[in-house]
């Protein structure tokens, strides 16, 4: 089979035959249809990633096809079926072996290039809003990074589940891709009195913050009591310190929040969301923007699409 591994860090990827996978127990043998490409297959590559497999190992992490065939102990899925998983590993190959526990059935609906680019971007913002944040309807929820992949999803989902979103961007071409996401509310990124005009704005509810640094304190600043806010990451390289005793006096949770973490300890968190949102999709409720969508023999032009910010939205390539 076809599979586009990393053989050592720092070093250019390359398609590779290799043997066929086969399914060991409570495993799944799936022939790849589609996968995502994503910055954390970047940093993968430079040894950077939270989460990385041993050398030599097969790139993508969210992925869907066909099950090929099952191994011991699993009884939930046959072959045939449509799935899609987030295996943090081995989506670009034109076969991955994957954990039962990870797979997620597809609505008919649905096609495989959009259930590959979905899976990491709204799934990351749905489990943060739902499960984490407990986000409410009628409540205030501000988005920071409100144009980015994945706050995005979070303006989109946020509208969704019937919050009055307030989203933060720089420039009016971002702040009018939110807008079009479903925000109620823009805020220009480098307006001086963000804080003042969340605050004008009622205050915030949920804070979901993928930006980190100025945009955070000036946020956390305009929460109302009880507030909850979400650290997703730090795109802007400025971790903020939080003063604890802001915490105190405003009754505020700081949620830190890392999606791909609960496949380790509560796997059924992830994959029940994606169910939800598999199903919205097939719906038409939400709809993920793909930019480009290329063949497994240009996984390399994908990731310089990538690594160059030249895209306007999800890469995925199909195989």
């Amino acid at each position: 089979m076809k599979a586009f591994q990393l053989s050592e860090f720092d070093q250019k990827p390359k398609l590779c035959i290799l043997d066929k996978c086969q399914a060991g127990s409570g495993e799944i043998l799936v022939r790849n249809l589609a996968c995502g490409l994503n910055f954390a297959d970047l940093l993968m590559i430079r040894g950077k990633y939270q989460d990385i497999p041993d050398l030599p190992f097969t790139l993508g992490m969210e992925a869907s096809g066909i099950v090929e065939a099952i191994g011991p102990d699993v009884d939930n899925i046959a072959p045939g079926d449509r799935v899609a998983v987030f295996g943090g590993q081995g989506g670009l190959a034109e076969f991955g072996v994957y954990p039962a526990s990870r797979a997620v059935h597809l609505p008919d609906e649905l096609d495989h290039v959009k259930a590959a680019a979905l899976q990491i971007a709204y799934g990351t913002s749905h489990v943060a809003l739902d499960h984490k944040a407990r986000l409410k309807p009628g409540e205030t929820l501000v988005v920071l990074g409100a144009a980015g992949g994945v706050g995005l999803t979070a303006v989109e989902l946020g509208h969704l589940m019937g919050a009055t979103v307030i989203a933060v961007a720089r420039g009016e071409a971002k702040l009018e891709i939110a807008r079009s996401a479903g925000a109620d509310h823009v805020i220009d990124a480098e307006d001086p009195d963000i804080r003042d005009r969340i605050k004008s704005l009622g205050g915030a509810d949920v804070v979901y913050d993928a930006v980190g640094g100025d945009l955070f304190r000036a946020a956390f600043r305009a929460m109302k009591p009880e507030g909850r806010i979400l650290v997703i990451g730090h795109a802007s390289g400025d971790v903020p310190q939080i003063p604890a005793n802001h915490l105190l006096v405003k009754n505020i949770d700081v949620l830190g929040f890392y999606w791909g973490g609960y496949m380790k300890f509560r796997p059924e968190v992830i994959t029940d969301s994606l169910t939800t949102l598999f199903q919205w999709a097939a719906e038409g409720r939400i709809t993920p923007h793909i930019s480009h969508v290329l063949p497994l023999d240009q996984v390399s032009e994908g990731l310089s699409i990538l690594k160059e910010r030249r895209s306007t939205g999800k890469i995925v390539i199909t195989i």
